[in-house]
């Protein structure tokens, strides 16, 4: 039995997909969902449910039960009093099960940065979970993508509407990047095989060595018109994040992330690229999703 966390979140769903389509006699799946009616009718007709947050022990001991395999992601919450307490209140539970019943393997959506991060906020945090999960002793595989290309869909209307691309990382600096359906294909392919063991990270890096400022060369072209960088100071995007209704605890998280992959190069160009595990480049995720996405609005 394998078990998905956040199955309608842009990782969850696509590690779900995959999990599906593998041939008949894998493992069977369940998931763990708030609103079981948030899935798509024909997952919800092939997959056990177990409805409530995988932060709830009892859900979670729920769900576990006779799993032998979980895929964790430790979803945002904007309104935390702490970052470091939100991935606790998670992590927690998650290692009490793998105690108590016995799960085999763990794989888990953390990041890029181990041995380099800092006082990264949320990445500090990702990777505190990884070292909890890892203490229990667990068959464990941490996926380390780091900028997601998804992210870039927030700034849609920004970028068709206004040809205006905002980023707070430095424009000119190389920034590694890596597609959501990369990380679930790899989450599927490790939840599915039963060979692997012991503990180790799985770097997930794009093809591409884009620069801010080469993305945005790159959604011109794609989106036949102009679009521009325009740098955002950590104070504006704190004002942002404040105006969204986030936490300080989570904005001044956030804005440690920032400093840390601006200072302490965390996604740069030191971070080899891994075709092998993450081999949609930005161009064709571009043509594939954001010119789409584009296009319907």
């Amino acid at each position: 039995m394998i078990v998905v966390t956040t199955p309608t979140g842009q990782i969850g769903r696509e590690v779900v997909a995959r999990l599906l389509d593998a041939p008949e006699g894998s493992a069977p799946v369940r998931v763990i969902v708030r609103d079981p009616a948030a899935l798509a009718p024909d997952v919800r007709e092939r997959v056990e449910v177990v409805q409530g947050s995988h932060a709830d022990p009892a859900v979670l001991k729920e769900a576990c039960q006779g799993a032998d395999r979980v895929f964790w992601l430790v979803p945002p919450n904007p309104a935390a009093d702490s970052v470091e307490g939100h991935f606790r209140a998670f992590t927690e539970p998650l290692c009490e099960v793998i105690g108590a019943q016995g799960l085999e393997r763990v794989v888990a959506v953390s990041t890029l940065g181990r041995g380099v991060a800092r006082n990264a906020g949320l990445i500090s945090a990702g990777l505190a979970m990884d070292e909890a999960i890892a203490a229990t002793g667990v068959h464990y595989r941490a996926l380390c993508p780091p900028s997601l290309m998804e992210n870039e869909l927030r700034q849609l209307a920004s970028i068709r509407d206004a040809g205006v691309f905002s980023t707070s990382l430095v424009p000119d600096r190389v920034l590694r990047l890596c597609a959501t359906r990369d990380v679930g294909a790899t989450a599927a392919r490790l939840l599915l095989d039963d060979s692997w063991s012991g503990q180790e990270d799985v770097p997930l890096a794009s093809p591409d060595d884009l620069t801010p400022e080469g993305m945005a060369g790159v959604l011109s072209e794609v989106l036949d018109r102009p679009v521009r960088v325009e740098f955002t100071t950590p104070a504006e995007l704190a004002a942002r994040w404040i105006r969204l209704g986030a936490t300080e605890a989570w904005v001044q998280a956030f804005a440690d992330m920032v400093d840390a992959q601006n200072t302490q190069g965390l996604y740069g160009v030191a971070q080899p690229s891994t075709p092998d595990t993450a081999p949609t480049g930005f161009r064709q995720w571009c043509e594939e999703v954001f010119r789409p996405a584009a296009l319907q609005g």
